[in-house]
């Protein structure tokens, strides 16, 4: 159950920094000069973010039944909208005296989006994503409760038949996860990103 519940967190965070990162992009006025085609973008993402992951599922777990792919699913598309805003912002906040160079020296779009403003907001990205791993590590636990797998899934089926010394024991073990996943997150971050 604790390998399910990990799964689904990492899954459906890598799933999520993947698809963020060319809608996270295309919310940038860097990147999108249209404010039309901007404002679509953000307005769907506002829509996926407006969701909570509880409801989305719910949603999946009716769409899909019980287990794990509605969990992976649900931090997936939750997951999408928030990092795609975070993104967008990171995008929006880099420096500018990169890009000016590379349009002054005659690169296209894609290289400059490539050399100029991608090693810029790169960091923020692998920071942001690591967060949200640790965050969805406990969100996975939760979601196991209302139908999809992992951990959380065992956690409510202990408590329900009231074995409470089992269920003291996993939520034992969730918390030794969580600081793991914490201490490793922290030195992938010091790795990628330093202090």
């Amino acid at each position: 159950g604790m390998l399910q519940t990990l799964a689904m967190a990492f899954l459906g965070t890598i799933a999520a920094s993947i698809i963020s990162i060319p809608l996270g992009l295309m919310a940038s006025r860097k990147v999108i000069e249209s404010s039309l085609t901007r404002f679509i973008i953000r307005r769907f993402l506002d829509f996926i973010r407006g969701v909570d992951i509880l409801i989305w599922a719910l949603i999946f777990v009716r769409a899909f039944g019980l287990g794990p792919l509605s969990g992976v699913l649900a931090i997936f598309v939750a997951d999408t909208g928030t990092l795609s805003k975070l993104y967008s912002e990171a995008a929006d906040n880099a420096d500018n005296k990169q890009i000016e160079g590379l349009v002054s020296s005659g690169s296209t779009k894609i290289a400059t989006l490539r050399f100029g403003l991608i090693p810029q907001v790169m960091p923020i990205f692998i920071s942001q994503s690591l967060y949200f791993f640790e965050s969805n590590s406990r969100s996975a636990v939760i979601l196991g409760i209302v139908g999809a797998g992992g951990i959380g899934l065992q956690l409510s089926e202990r408590m329900k038949a009231q074995y409470w010394d089992q269920a003291f024991f996993i939520i034992l073990l969730i918390l030794i996860m969580v600081a793991i996943i914490d201490r490793l997150s922290r030195a992938l971050r010091e790795k990628f990103i330093g202090e």
